[in-house]
């Protein structure tokens, strides 16, 4: 661009200098030169100004990419930062989840250990529950056995479930109407049950007083105001009785349920007289 009007003005200057001592013609061709020199001068004035644009423009990107790097430079940082702090957290975590795994094998060795000796306290139950039926059944026939004359004639019932044993003597053997005294002949069966329950000295013993529905009345009443208080006083004389023939106290109870649990119906005189009875309960020793 200098040198273009450098030579711009030594032209005008040739110019002048000759203009009185040439001819017309060449005068003209000096003046054409000097017009297309004055064009040059314009045309590269106006491209200094193109060149001038373009290099703000491209200072002003590289500015801006400067200042993009420096926040991708700063993103990646935080990038990088963040990665070693999440390869940090997996460490530990992979080292917490390590202690975890061995110490949960460690518990499921000792489950695994406990469930084979809950297996075998389970089959040794079973077992000797097994042998607990066995015992009963067997003092279940040997009642059957010695007890044949009143099972038959409807005195007794004997019945098992589940290793109970359970002897319903109806009252009429065992006590007179109103009386909580044994009656001889009472005391006869009673003493053939005695012999067989003293073998069964890993049982408890439970005597439950049953009575009909039919309410006491007359003298009777001041001794026995209800059926609740007869059948407790009955189920209490089986009771010292079978602790004075030998029986371990400790294995005796005695309830009475007067006549609110009903094995047959009160409503017909062969129905009040199965419920008019003593239960002696044999079962298991909780």
């Amino acid at each position: 661009m200098l040198y273009i009007e450098k030579r711009l003005l030594l032209a005008i200057a040739a110019l002048l200098a000759v203009g009185g001592c040439v001819g017309k013609g060449e005068y003209l061709q000096k003046q054409s030169e000097a017009e297309s020199l004055k064009l040059e001068v314009t045309a590269a004035a106006t491209r200094n100004r193109q060149l001038q644009f373009e290099v703000e423009n491209l200072i002003t990107e590289r500015e801006a990419l400067l200042a993009r790097q420096k926040i991708l430079s700063s993103d990646y940082e935080k990038l990088a930062a963040d990665r070693q702090n999440l390869e940090t957290a997996a460490d530990a975590y992979r080292k917490k989840a390590d202690i975890t795994i061995e110490r949960l094998r460690e518990q499921n060795a000792e489950l695994l250990g406990d469930k084979q000796m809950l297996d075998e306290s389970i089959a040794l139950l079973k077992k000797a529950k097994e042998q607990e039926v066995k015992k009963v059944s067997g003092t279940y026939e040997n009642l059957l056995e010695k007890m044949g004359k009143e099972i038959q004639e409807g005195q007794i019932a004997i019945t098992e479930l589940k290793g109970k044993l359970t002897v319903d003597v109806v009252d009429k053997i065992l006590f007179d109407s109103g009386k909580a005294e044994i009656k001889p002949e009472g005391l006869e069966v009673l003493g053939r049950v005695v012999d067989i329950l003293a073998t069964t000295t890993d049982k408890v013993i439970r005597v439950e007083g049953h009575t009909d529905n039919v309410p006491i009345r007359g003298n009777l009443t001041r001794q026995y105001p209800t059926n609740w208080e007869l059948s407790a006083a009955r189920a209490l004389t089986i009771v010292r009785y079978l602790e004075s023939q030998g029986i371990d106290p400790l294995k005796l109870s005695a309830v009475a349920f007067g006549e609110h649990r009903p094995i047959a119906d009160n409503d017909t005189p062969e129905g009040r007289a199965k419920n008019r009875r003593i239960a002696i309960v044999l079962q298991p020793d909780e």
